[in-house]
């Protein structure tokens, strides 16, 4: 019988990586420069979670033209290639958990709305060599909630679903949903960018307040499945 395969196929922002200022940072400097009064921080907490594109919009006022969305995305993602890692920092014990699945021998993988070079600079920036596979917002590609770009890092893990324990890792609603669609179990993190009471109302398999509560999962897991 095939040896079963363990992965963690983890969201970025707000999962891993708190990156809450830089995205303030950058989003308040598209819209000063178009000439929009700054967002809070709060605000733009909210906007999170569907890619760049979507957050743009959500800033811009409503009704903005299309136009105005694509400018001010261009100047957007200008600024922030620039300082995608000014404040940017992992949570509180996230380095610990990816080391040690990597020595329990977990294949890792981020599965992110963030774009592709942002997502691979900050992957590499952190948490090279322990995760090799990024898959992230590319022109033309499907994204969360869709499952193609979960489907696309277990190809790239060399994972089986009916073979190997997967599970899906985030912190939002869209995060909940795309290991729906993918029909993976999820556990959400409550540290991130989304209120535990609002993850609570999508019913995930798990919800953790700490990294390590994430071992704890796998270990029981793997032993119900031995």
């Amino acid at each position: 019988m095939k040896k079963r395969k363990v992965a963690l196929l983890f969201d970025l922002d707000g999962t891993l990586l708190n990156t809450l200022d830089d995205l303030t940072n950058s989003v308040n400097a598209t819209l000063a420069n178009f000439g929009f009064p700054h967002r809070t921080k709060e605000e733009i907490r909210s906007f999170i979670g569907n890619g760049i594109k979507k957050l743009i919009e959500r800033a811009l006022p409503h009704n903005s033209s299309e136009e105005l969305v694509l400018k001010c995305l261009n100047f957007f993602t200008k600024h922030y290639q620039d300082h995608i890692n000014d404040y940017s920092k992992p949570y509180p014990g996230i380095i610990e958990l990816i080391k040690e699945c990597h020595k329990q021998e977990v294949k890792m993988a981020v599965v992110t709305n963030k774009f592709q070079t942002g997502a691979v600079a900050l992957v590499k920036r952190y948490f090279s060599p322990y995760i090799q596979v990024v898959v992230g917002q590319r022109f033309g590609r499907l994204t969360k909630p869709d499952p193609e770009p979960v489907y696309e890092a277990l190809k790239k893990l060399d994972l089986q679903k009916s073979n190997d324990l997967i599970l899906y890792v985030g912190d939002s609603d869209v995060d909940i949903l795309t290991a729906r669609n993918a029909e993976l179990p999820v556990i959400c993190v409550d540290w991130g960018f989304k209120e535990r009471s609002d993850l609570q109302k999508f019913h995930t398999d798990y919800l953790v307040s700490f990294p390590e509560e994430i071992l704890t999962i796998l270990k029981q897991l793997k032993h119900q499945n031995e």
